[in-house]
Formats: structure tokens, sequence, C-alpha cells
């Protein structure tokens, strides 16, 4: 459905230039839910925008469901745009129109009938769960409410793709699910392809089939959701994963000073990271008994991603070196992830 190639984009000011996209390429198949993540100024943004155009970019073609747009005139461009829906992070609604109109705004120009419109605005708010608010204004919704009116004015048009620049950062967790679950009813339902851009991998891990991870305008890392949540090869992917998962707290806590994570003389902490082939295996007691080391779980978080199991701990072991080296090469071997963050004798050394 969609297709990038070799997509750049510079911007350039007074003060020099920015390279927002480099050479970036590629697909979303029909009916997927692609998401792209990374940090601020990553490009993920620029690059969306990109896709129906709103930014044009430098070189590279972008096609959308058989059509190069980079290769069609203004005009043609203008027709097939009406194909590509686009939600905000703020919302972008007319606080001086009701709901329903906010809705039908998209469908003049259209040639339907007033009534035509009033008509299909309703269903629309019907269709995001919103019948009753039709004739609210914006400023008496709800940050959730907003999103749900913004979502079916990027619908009024029967769009193939629908874009979605950060559109639950300005939401509350809970309001967050329950966007994310009506899109992916709404995908579902209407066949459409989703574009989601965020910099949260627990909205990546709630929706998406597959993800691109950018940083510095350039894709990364890419694969389905599950192995790349699971096993993150990149650098920057680790840190969004870890800041999903909770695991990565264990660094704060080592730059706080915290005695929770400080690893005795002749102990390690470690991060175990788990996926679903042994995620319910009994490996901690196993190891403790097995090599004679005593394993203290200091916190621990366990994810579904995809409907699987993905998670892992952070412990501190202790015991003799030989039987603690022993015991680490044993749980790589059941494909365990181990990190050794700090060998209590150096720690002891530099703490001294």
């Amino acid at each position: 459905m969609i297709e990038l190639k070799n997509i750049c984009k510079t911007f350039v000011s007074s003060s020099g230039s920015v390279e927002a996209v480099r050479d970036v390429s590629l697909h979303v198949g029909a009916g997927e839910i692609f998401g792209i993540i990374g940090l601020s100024g990553a490009g993920k943004s620029t690059l969306v925008q990109c896709i129906n155009l709103l930014q044009r970019p430098d070189s590279g073609s972008v096609t959308v469901g058989g059509c190069e747009l980079t290769a069609v005139s203004e005009k043609e461009l203008r027709e097939k745009r009406r194909g590509i829906g686009m939600i905000f992070q703020h919302f972008n609604l007319m606080a001086s129109r009701t709901v329903l109109q906010n809705v039908m705004f998209p469908l003049k120009g259209s040639g339907m009938s007033r009534q035509q419109q009033s008509a299909r605005a309703a269903e629309l708010l019907e269709l995001v769960g919103l019948p009753d608010k039709a004739e609210a204004y914006p400023s008496q919704l709800s940050g959730g409410q907003k999103q749900r009116v913004a979502i079916a004015r990027a619908l009024a048009l029967n769009p193939q793709v629908l874009l979605c620049d950060e559109a639950t950062s300005a939401l509350d967790p809970q309001t967050t699910r329950a966007i994310l679950r009506l899109l992916r009813e709404l995908g579902r339902k209407l066949g459409l392809t989703i574009v989601v851009i965020t910099h949260e991998m627990a909205v990546v891990k709630e929706i998406c089939d597959r993800v691109a991870v950018m940083q510095s305008g350039q894709i990364v890392e890419l694969g389905e959701v599950y192995s790349v949540f699971s096993d993150p090869q990149h650098s920057v992917t680790r840190e969004l994963v870890g800041a999903a998962t909770h695991l990565q707290q264990v660094h704060e806590l080592i730059a706080d000073g915290s005695p929770a994570v400080a690893p005795g003389p002749g102990e390690l902490l470690l991060r175990l990271t788990y996926t679903a082939d042994n995620v319910s295996d009994a490996l901690i007691s196993t190891v403790s008994r097995r090599f004679g080391v005593d394993m203290s779980i200091i916190f621990g978080s366990l994810e579904l991603v995809k409907g699987a199991p993905v998670g892992g701990l952070v412990i501190v072991a202790g015991g003799e070196r030989e039987q603690l080296d022993q015991a680490v090469r044993y749980l790589i071997e059941k494909n365990v992830g181990v990190e050794v963050i700090l060998d209590g004798k150096s720690f002891a050394k530099t703490h001294s």
C-alpha cells in the first residue's frame, strides 16, 4: 500500500541545515499497522508527512496505493490525498464548530448534499462511539473524546490509509489504550492501512504489526514487533524497549546510589531477558540448585507482545566465581539474554 524509496529531506534556515530524513526506504503492506518510533528529533514526523507530501521530499519517491505521488500534478495530488486520512497529537478541531460540523468539514466539495454530509458525519460518530456528542463543542469534550472526533473526521472521505502522528501523546495511559483499541478495531473493520508515529514503545507493543526505529533521520532497525521487542539490536531500540519494560530503571538506581542494586564483593548484578521460548521455565530455582549460587530478584517485568510473553529480571547473584560463570553460561545456553551490569569485585574497589 505504501512504498518509500530513498527519501531525503533537509531543512535549511539562517542557522544552518538539518537532514531530517536521510535515504529512507520502506514498504507498508495493505491492512498493516506499521509503527515508526524514535526519540525526539529522530525524523519520524517528517517522514510520515512525506507519505502524503505535506512535506515534499528533496529526493526519492513516494507510492501510495499504486500511484507515485511524487510524480503527479498538484491537482491530482489533491485528489489522491483524499484517500489518506491523518490525525495529530493536539486534535486540530475547530473550536467554534460543533462536533458534527467538525466531522462534516472534509466533505465540503465532495458533491454530497448537506443532508448527506450530516448523515455521513453522524454515521462516523456512531462508529467512534460518540453518537450523543454531535451538538457538543470541542471545549466540552475530554482529550479522548476529542481524538475520537479527530479520527471520525479523518475517516470522512473513506481513506485507504490513516496516518497517526503522536496521536496518543497528549492522553493519559487508560485513554491511550482505549484509542489504540479503537484504531485497531477500525483498521480491521474498514480494511485500513495505518501508520503510527510515536516515541513510546508501549504504543508500538499495543497496536503495531511491524516497526521501524529511527535515529538521526535514518532507520536503524526494522522488523516484526515481537522480534524487535524481545531482541533489540540497536542501542536506541534497547533504550526504547528498556523504558517500556522498566528494566532500564536499574541504571537510574545505580546512578542514585541505591543499596538495592549494589553487589557485594562476591556478587554480580545481572539483567536477564526472556522470550516466549523460556519465560515459563523455572530457570532461577534450577540455576540456584544446580550451581550452588544465590539469586536474589531485585525487580522484574513481564509483558505480552502480540499475544506472547517477553520480559526479564534484574537479579543479584552470589557465590564462587567459577559457579557464577557456569550459571551465566547455562542461562545463555537456554537462550536467556544475560548482561552483567555490575561486578561486585570492581564495584567494591570503586566504592571503597
